[in-house]
């Protein structure tokens, strides 16, 4: 049913931006609500949108709105280019409700971000200096490229602010008994842009003597760049870096 809303509103943001005279708004059109505190402004991107100038249907709805974005532009503000019928978030300048100072394009950014990781050798840091580097030197370049091979995890960006986490499961045995260990992967289940900002959550259910507790986590990230194939998003104590796969762009469903 969400779906086929979704798809009704689009093909309405549709006819909307492609009218030189924008018609009234429709009582019937589905409407949606920001959280509290959120100020950004969600619609679809119409067409007329350039470098210096977006048109955008509001999700709230009324006629299409149009915001200056030279300044963002310069200062590289805008994270995805905008495309006829992309779902946008767009955060204006408060003391000036007709130019956006960023603009972050929710269509392009959903998909499969990948990034690498690398082990470490278990409880190294808890060694001396010295002991530490003759363990290295004993280990063989070829044992030692074997054991710090990297790995590839995953964050899925789904429709409708679902998310999933992809990569290495459980520890298995083999991993239990290996000297390195990688780090771990965090398990999100959903997604949500909240005042231009990314927020990710894990959504845990653990078991107690008493009952199941399910416990929220929220991890908030700043972004920093946003291209076609990479993201790099910046969270309170490190930067990190994703990439796209060729054949992950539409994993959205």
């Amino acid at each position: 049913m969400k779906k086929l809303l979704f798809a009704v509103f689009a093909i309405l943001g549709f006819i909307a931006c492609g009218q030189k005279s924008p018609a009234p708004a429709s009582k019937d059109k589905p409407t949606r609500q920001n959280e509290p505190g959120d100020s950004t402004h969600y619609g679809l991107a119409c067409d007329g949108c350039t470098d210096s100038i977006l048109i955008l249907l509001p999700f709230e709805g009324g006629d299409p709105d149009t915001f200056d974005i030279i300044r963002a532009y310069q200062e590289r503000q805008i994270y995805g280019r905008p495309r006829i019928g992309d779902e946008l978030a767009v955060i204006l300048n408060p003391e000036d409700k007709q130019e956006a100072l960023k603009v972050i394009n929710i269509e392009r950014l959903k998909g499969q971000w990948c990034y690498q990781v690398t082990p470490t050798f278990r409880n190294i840091d808890k060694m001396p200096q010295k002991m530490q580097r003759r363990m290295m030197e004993r280990i063989p370049d070829s044992v030692k490229e074997r054991l710090m091979a990297p790995r590839e995890y995953a964050i899925r960006l789904k429709r409708n602010h679902f998310a999933q986490s992809v990569g290495a499961g459980r520890n298995s045995t083999n991993d239990n008994m290996s000297p390195v260990e990688y780090p771990r992967l965090k398990r999100y289940a959903s997604w949500k842009l909240y005042n231009g900002r990314l927020i990710l959550v894990t959504d845990t259910t653990r078991l107690t003597q008493t009952a199941q507790k399910r416990t929220l986590e929220y991890d908030t990230a700043d972004i920093v760049r946003f291209r076609r194939d990479t993201l790099v998003l910046r969270f309170k104590d490190h930067e990190q870096t994703y990439y796209r796969k060729k054949d992950s762009t539409n994993i959205n469903k």
